[in-house]
């Protein structure tokens, strides 16, 4: 019965411990978090608008095609992605006079992390304190995703909110399961509350 109490009380053994656990909860980690941030006009009241349609200069071939006149498989993402959240919003896509206008932009860019928590060379071994442990900012490369939707009044042609999202994304473009995930974030700030509105 006193075996285990013994076992733990070595320091090997507390360290192998200690990086199973670290290594277990890596391997359950997350998709990236959607960072995001928004702006309104705080004179407008959100909940009078039920309609909405897309901006009518809204550029359809959003990845910069070789040719004109198509969809790209990202504009089709972005379409259906806003067309469902704004359904759970409340608000129906209309051909004419809309309420509100929807626009957006996206761009996917290179950007480096620093993590200033790093001990290299061990950085992986986060239980080492030895000769060699200095500490050091380990630099990560990785491409951010990054999406504007802008709501614009129809009758006063004036931008009214604008949502902004950025996450980690794994290729050179968003794909279909990352587009909705950016556009989710963005939207779930969209209207503003009535507290938020009214200030």
């Amino acid at each position: 019965m006193n075996r285990f109490p013994k076992l733990l009380a070595r320091p090997l053994a507390l360290a192998a411990v200690g990086l199973s656990l670290l290594l277990g909860a890596s391997g359950c980690a997350s998709v990236p978090r959607v960072g995001v941030t928004s702006d309104f006009d705080h004179a407008v009241n959100f909940r009078a608008y039920k309609t909405w349609g897309w901006y009518p200069d809204q550029p359809t071939d959003a990845e910069g095609g070789p040719a004109k006149g198509y969809n790209s498989f990202f504009d089709k993402r972005m379409r259906a992605a806003v067309d469902a959240e704004m359904k759970r919003k409340g608000l129906t896509l209309v051909e004419k006079s809309p309420d509100v206008f929807v626009a957006y932009s996206a761009r996917v860019e290179d950007k480096q992390r620093t993590n200033p928590n790093a001990y290299g060379p061990y950085a992986y071994y986060p239980f080492w304190y030895g000769p060699g442990a200095s500490r050091w900012n380990q630099v990560t490369d990785y491409k951010a995703g990054n999406v504007i939707i802008d709501i614009v009044d129809a009758k006063r042609k004036e931008l009214v909110w604008r949502g902004y999202g950025q996450t980690q994304v794994d290729q050179q473009t968003i794909s279909e399961a990352e587009v909705n995930r950016i556009v989710a974030g963005v939207l779930g700030d969209f209207p503003p509350s009535d507290n938020t509105a009214r200030r």
